[in-house]
C-alpha cells in the first residue's frame, strides 16, 4: 500500500513537472518569436500587376500584456462594445495615397503670364496644386489608418454566454474621408 501510494506521488510530481516546463517551453517559443517580430523590418515588394505587397511578422500577445501595452487600442475595442477576452485578432494598417496628375487646361483666357498655386490640407488629406498657362499639375496625398478587430459572438441561451456562435470582423477607418467598401476575412483552420 504504501509502495503504490509512494509511485503515485511520484508520478504525479512528474506530471506537473513534465507540464510546467511543457509551459515554459511554449512562452520562451512566443517570447522569442514577438523579438523577431518587433526586429523584423517591413518587406515591401510588388507583384507583376504593380501592386504593393507588404509582409510583416505577427505579435503573439496575452490579453493583459495587450492591454497593458497598447492601452488606446484597448479602449478603441471598447468602445465598439466588444469584450477584450473575445477578440482573437487585432490588426492596423496605415494607408498612404500619392497621386500627381498633370491635367492640360483648354477653353481659357490667359491676360498674363501667371503660375497660380492653391493648397488644402487637413489631417488625412493634402492637395497642392500649380495652374500654368496651358497646364494643371496636381498632386494628392491621403493617409488612412484602419484598424481590425476579429473576435467571437458568442451563443447565447437564457441570459446563458457559452461557445462560438460567430467570428466577426470589425473595421474602424480613422480617416473620414474613406469609405470602406469591402472586406473579407478568410480563417484558415488546421
Amino acid at each position: 500500500m504504501k509502495k503504490a501510494l509512494f509511485t503515485l506521488l511520484l508520478l504525479l510530481i512528474a506530471g506537473t513537472s513534465i507540464r510546467s516546463a511543457l509551459r515554459a517551453r511554449r512562452e520562451a517559443d512566443r517570447l522569442r518569436a514577438n523579438l523577431y517580430a518587433l526586429n523584423d523590418t517591413l518587406c515591401r515588394c510588388r507583384t507583376r500587376l504593380g501592386e504593393e505587397t507588404v509582409s510583416v511578422e505577427a505579435l503573439r500577445l496575452r490579453c493583459s500584456e495587450f492591454e497593458r501595452l497598447r492601452a488606446a487600442d484597448a479602449a478603441e475595442i471598447r468602445r465598439l462594445g466588444i469584450r477584450l477576452r473575445r477578440a482573437e485578432e487585432i490588426a492596423r494598417t496605415v494607408a498612404a495615397t500619392t497621386i500627381e496628375v498633370p491635367v492640360p487646361v483648354r477653353d481659357t483666357v490667359i491676360l498674363r503670364d501667371t503660375l497660380r498655386l492653391f493648397r488644402w490640407r487637413d489631417a488625412w488629406v493634402e492637395v497642392e496644386g500649380l495652374v500654368g498657362r496651358d497646364t494643371a499639375e496636381c498632386r494628392v496625398e491621403s493617409r488612412d489608418t484602419l484598424i481590425q478587430v476579429l473576435h467571437r459572438v458568442p451563443r447565447r441561451f437564457l441570459f446563458i454566454r457559452w461557445g462560438t456562435k460567430a467570428v466577426r470582423q470589425e473595421i474602424v477607418s480613422r480617416n473620414p474621408h474613406t469609405k470602406i467598401v469591402y472586406a473579407e476575412y478568410v480563417k484558415i483552420e488546421r
